[in-house]
């Protein structure tokens, strides 16, 4: 997580990390249902980006990330009204037991190609799930023309959307459906981003 919490204090002030935040939350506002009191958990949050574009469509955000300079831009953003309200977890499922609180909708923003436990971590998402709530994640088509991390990297190089259906439907979820969700540019490659949407059964 080093890498990250060095990151973190100028994460925000790049304009291309905002606009894609706020493109996610557009994408995840047009596919599930969305009201005040939603109780929303961002998973690999960040500094919120996402949660701040949702804004008042939602209720409070839960915000869990495991990179402890990330958490004090979070409390920062919270102790300031940006996110008013949120609650910062360091919480990271691939190595943590499962907390008990029951969410209506999570969210995972180009979170989960860094992670090497997705199976363990897809079921923890799930079982924080309450009965008919979603699980939206964004992240990268599976890579066509080089590695979108080049450096230093043992994550996943994006994911293919049926391999990804299939696991999400191990972790017990129904109802997936992926779509596209913008691309990001990077050393004059174009990567293609998708947003998949599962529901825990009721």
């Amino acid at each position: 997580m080093g890498n990250f919490d060095d990151k973190a204090v100028d994460w925000d002030r790049d304009p291309a990390k905002v606009e894609r935040a706020r493109e996610v939350a557009e994408a995840v506002a047009a596919a599930v249902p969305l009201h005040p009191s939603t109780r929303l958990l961002e998973y690999g949050a960040g500094t919120g980006l996402v949660s701040e574009a949702l804004g008042a469509r939602v209720g409070p955000a839960t915000l869990a990330d495991s990179s402890a300079g990330m958490r004090t831009v979070l409390a920062e953003k919270v102790a300031s009204g940006r996110l008013p309200d949120g609650r910062v977890w360091d919480l990271d499922l691939e190595t943590d037991d499962v907390p008990g609180e029951r969410f209506d909708l999570a969210v995972a923003s180009l979170v989960l190609h860094h992670v090497r436990a997705l199976d363990r971590v897809l079921a923890g998402l799930a079982e924080m799930l309450a009965p008919g709530a979603h699980l939206c994640i964004a992240d990268l088509d599976r890579a066509q023309h080089g590695q979108f991390h080049q450096h230093d990297f043992d994550g996943h190089d994006g994911f293919d959307r049926d391999e990804l259906t299939a696991r999400l439907e191990a972790a017990g979820l129904v109802d997936v459906a992926v779509r596209d969700c913008g691309t990001i540019d990077r050393e004059g490659v174009t990567y293609s981003v998708f947003l998949a949407v599962a529901r825990r059964p009721r």
